[in-house]
């Protein structure tokens, strides 16, 4: 009961703090999207959003699942009782993420043209993509560093990360805002991408920093096999990888589909470019402000859920299970209610765009499904059932594509926001069926027991 009162009071005191940071950058970037919206317009908003389903992809490949692997492992070595908690397991994720990153960052400064004109259809996109590049190296050593904290249940130093780059980025582009009003120029969606270059430097430097601090107090050495360390991370981190490239695949897909359909729909280039800015530059980024409580208990649960899985605590898992769907549905139900009520006016009054304020409405219903998809889908992956994880969420990509290619070439936009709603209704109620099950087979907690016994 002790050790179960310490992994409680850890969760909740590393996911208030991740919250607390969490909002303060949501609020940050909620101003921040706004100053973009208005300085380079919402075709520029909508060009700059076209690059992001390349950088998801490219870091679903060089950093998410191998940062899920560090967070992982150290949390089984510390429930272990491990001095260094798995300090071996961090350096074998930087060497794993910073190999694949160089290897796309060349990829892309070379392929970006080919990329942008073929790939994204809009040849503007080709300076952007060289931008982007050079932020892969600096995100995938912070996106390890923060693994290995989150692993240890620390959650300071991500959480200042995440304001330092918040705050960077922003500060970045509003200077070159300055700048280039001082000088006549206009502002560009370039400025955007180098902010988030600089936001990704800072973020690693203090990052490194601060695990230099932590090495020199702890002492942080290799102790055990590195190259058993580098064996089972890449072991585990290769199916997970994959994994995240495939849903990010497909979701990359689903997002360089929408400017194209809608262009079959009626509109012209331009038309479809500030639709498709609008819906993931200002309405989306509204929706998904309340899903920084859900994204903090999501980040935690991970390696919480598979400490708990090691140690064979059934009625710990099952008791995080229920106050997540608990409290997961209260938010999201209370966020429904907030956003259907101030959604025309957040549309019309702090993005001065009335289409935004109809996505916003039509999408509150999202936020229930949204969170609980999100946290559930951690919790599988705590319990070792990635693959149960990764089918769920590559069907409802599968859904919204459909929606994309079959309906929006019909019905516009507003039949896509459809297929959103029914993807993570989909996806949540699976996952939720699934955990079930496995709880009536008493397949949480149990395999880990089978696996000590018969060693």
């Amino acid at each position: 009961m002790k050790q179960y009162r310490f992994h409680l009071s850890t969760f909740i005191t590393g996911t208030l703090l991740l919250t607390f940071t969490g909002v303060l950058s949501r609020i940050i970037g909620f101003f921040y999207r706004i100053f973009l919206s208005r300085t380079i317009g919402a075709e520029g908003l909508g060009i700059y959003q076209l690059i992001f389903p390349v950088l998801n992809l490219c870091i679903s490949l060089s950093a998410a699942g191998i940062q899920t692997s560090i967070s992982k492992f150290v949390a089984e070595e510390q429930g272990k009782g491990s001095k260094h908690a798995g300090v071996r397991y961090l350096y074998a994720g930087l060497f794993f993420s910073l190999a694949i990153s160089f290897l796309v960052c060349s990829f892309l400064l070379t392929q970006a043209d080919i990329l942008a004109v073929h790939t994204l259809n809009e040849s503007r996109c080709a300076d952007l993509i060289r931008i982007m590049a050079y932020s892969l190296p600096f995100a995938a050593i912070h996106s390890c560093i923060n693994g290995y904290y989150y692993g240890l249940k620390k959650t300071a130093v991500p959480s200042i990360s995440q304001l330092v780059e918040q705050f960077v980025r922003v500060g970045t582009v509003y200077l070159i805002y300055l700048i280039s009003k001082e000088q006549g120029i206009s502002v560009t969606p370039a400025a955007a991408v180098w902010g988030l270059v600089c936001g990704d430097i800072a973020a690693t430097l203090y990052s490194v920093t601060a695990l230099g601090f932590l090495r020199k107090r702890r002492s942080l050495t290799i102790t055990g096999s590195f190259s058993g360390a580098l064996k089972k991370l890449g072991l585990y981190c290769i199916p997970l990888t994959a994994n995240r490239v495939t849903i990010n695949l497909f979701t990359s897909i689903e997002s360089i589909l929408i400017p194209a359909r809608l262009q079959l729909f009626g509109y012209n280039n331009s038309d479809a470019l500030s639709v498709f800015g609008i819906l993931t530059g200002m309405a989306m980024p509204m929706i998904m402000f309340p899903n920084v409580l859900t994204s903090s208990v999501s980040v935690l649960l991970l390696p919480t859920i598979s400490a708990a899985q090691a140690d064979c605590n059934r009625k710990f898992i099952v008791r995080a299970i229920k106050k997540t769907v608990e409290y997961c549905l209260i938010l999201g139900l209370l966020s429904t209610l907030f956003f259907l009520l101030t959604g025309d006016f957040i549309g019309q009054t702090v993005f001065q765009n009335t289409l935004a304020g109809t996505f916003i409405v039509t999408l509150s219903w999202i936020c229930p499904f949204s969170n609980l998809a999100a946290t559930l889908s951690s919790i599988l992956n705590g319990l070792g059932k990635a693959s149960y994880a990764f089918a769920l969420n590559l069907c409802g990509s599968l859904i919204r594509i459909l929606f994309v290619l079959l309906l929006v070439p019909a019905y516009g936009i507003r039949s896509y926001l459809y297929g959103m709603l029914f993807s993570q209704l989909f996806i949540a109620g699976l996952s939720l069926l699934v955990i079930l099950y496995l709880n009536k087979r008493g397949k949480i907690a149990a395999s880990n027991s089978l696996s000590r016994q018969s060693s």
